[in-house]
């Protein structure tokens, strides 16, 4: 295993800042970003029944909450910088932690803070007009094979506002932790006011949904056999979406106040509130809207809105902004802490892994952050990169909870200030669970692959690719193995 090296005295580090308060807004408002808005409708669209849809988001909770208990007596026993990265370092050693530490930076927290961003921007646009590129500087763009086309010009308004959003995030917490987590504060307490708000209206406004609308399923939606299960699973990818970003607290575990206690219970309490949260406004949706409506719907919560009040659309662009603004800000602020956790191990950049002199932040993992987020984001390709590490994600999620089991193997003596309850039933069903949905996932992307192929049409089967993007990391994990073991012949 290799070995965090060791901070010389007059080295600055990371400080623990953090109370229990934030570190639950920060899984919290690391969570709700803008699925719990746009995904409903879609998801109706595959199930075509009130109760379905509201059983898949209570399975992807439930699911979630198996995953972060997992996550919590792991957190607990390493309560380090870089969270689920030192977890795979010690279960299962330091390759497949790099491979996980590469795909991070690479796409999968990157992507994450372009695509939020950039729906930051999206909404803007619906209160007030952005500028656009000429036609020409619009129409320019060139082929990546196996991505598509780049055009980083196209909506460059959007664009150039979601960059200031990333450059202003990284600036805050650039300049301190305790800063950036009470931006997370005021922001993730703002969205779930306004989500709690919009319940209120429903609630209050009379005539507005029917208690009949939770029980009828649509006349038109009505998948059975196979394809209801496919419908499941399909819908069950939707919500997945919604409720990832439970894990990104264990990322800053050493500049938690008391991490051993308020690791587990911010996970707990976080993700708690999530699903209290999700169930409410999914039964809300679905009380205002009849199935078949929402499965027109592309973004059900302003439609819902629309109902009750004038111009409701419009507060629910800003609720959508308000949360986007905060999950970015979530995973900027957490996401640096494992490229800074991998510089210190001498698995990347030497820089990445010193804290800023002044203000204890992982200043140049920040920068180096931003930078490849913004170059994501002008590139237009993140989403098409983020689809494809969904099935590596699940991999991961699966590999850190089967990493409860291997440790509690292999070092059954190592203290464990919180355990699992109902050990080995918790992280054995959320591993069974991912297993199976990684193979419907597999089996969705070839069937999928096998059309556009037949259809004579540009093919990409995303699992393959999300894979490679993963292994693609491996001779540089080897570069590093190298210079660490030459520095280390150099040293003796």
């Amino acid at each position: 295993m290799i070995e965090a090296s060791k901070p010389r005295p007059h080295q600055p580090s990371l400080i623990p800042t953090l109370g229990i308060f934030s570190a639950v807004m920060l899984v919290a408002g690391g969570v709700i970003g803008s699925g719990i808005f746009r995904k409903a409708g879609v998801m109706a669209a595959q199930v075509g029944s009130p109760e379905v849809l509201l059983g898949v988001w209570l399975v992807a909770g439930i699911i979630s909450i198996l995953g972060t208990l997992s996550n919590a007596e792991l957190a607990a026993m390493m309560p380090q910088t870089g969270g689920q990265y030192v977890f795979l370092e010690r279960a299962y050693g330091p390759f497949v932690a790099f491979l996980y530490g590469w795909a991070l930076f690479a796409v999968i927290q990157s992507g994450s803070i372009a695509a939020l961003a950039y729906v930051f921007a999206e909404y803007t646009t619906q209160l007030v007009p952005l500028p656009e590129a000429t036609e020409s500087l619009r129409s320019f763009a060139f082929h990546l094979p196996f991505i598509g086309d780049i055009a980083p010009f196209k909506e460059l308004g959007v664009k150039g506002l979601a960059a200031a959003v990333i450059l202003l995030l990284t600036i805050v917490n650039y300049l301190g932790v305790r800063f950036g987590g009470i931006v997370q504060n005021i922001f993730s307490i703002a969205k779930m006011s306004a989500m709690l708000g919009l319940v209120l209206v429903v609630v209050f406004t009379p005539g507005v949904g029917s208690a009949a609308n939770l029980t009828t399923d649509s006349q038109v939606i009505r998948p059975t056999g196979l394809a209801w299960w496919i419908a499941i699973a399909a819908a069950l990818q939707g919500a997945f979406w919604a409720y990832d970003g439970w894990h990104k607290i264990t990322y800053i575990g050493g500049e938690l106040k008391n991490p051993q206690r308020d690791l587990p219970r911010s996970l707990i309490l976080g993700i708690l509130l999530v699903t209290a949260l999700y169930l409410l406004l999914s039964a809300i949706y679905s009380y205002v809207l009849p199935i078949d409506e929402m499965a027109r719907s592309k973004l059900v919560a302003a439609d819902v809105a629309e109902r009750c009040l004038a111009g409701g659309g419009k507060w629910i662009a800003l609720a959508v902004m308000l949360s986007t603004f905060g999950a970015a800000n979530a995973v900027i602020l957490t996401s640096a802490r494992v490229y800074f956790s991998m510089g210190e191990r001498g698995m990347f950049p030497a820089l990445l892994g010193r804290a800023h002199p002044r203000f204890h932040t992982p200043a140049a993992s920040l920068v180096v952050q931003a930078i490849w987020s913004s170059l994501l984001l002008f590139s237009g390709t993140f989403d098409t990169l983020t689809d494809t590490l969904i099935f590596v994600a699940w991999f991961c999620y699966a590999a850190n909870a089967w990493a409860v089991v291997v440790l509690r193997r292999r070092e059954p003596n190592a203290p464990r200030p919180f355990k699992v309850p109902w050990y080995p039933f918790v992280p054995v069903v959320f591993v069974a669970f991912g297993l199976v949905y990684l193979t419907l996932t597999l089996c969705n992307d070839v069937s999928v692959y096998r059309k556009a192929v037949a259809a004579g049409q540009p093919a990409l089967m995303n699992s393959a690719l999300g894979a490679a993007l993963v292994l693609s990391g491996t001779p540089i994990y080897f570069y590093y193995r190298w210079r660490k073991s030459r520095a280390g012949s150099s040293a003796g």
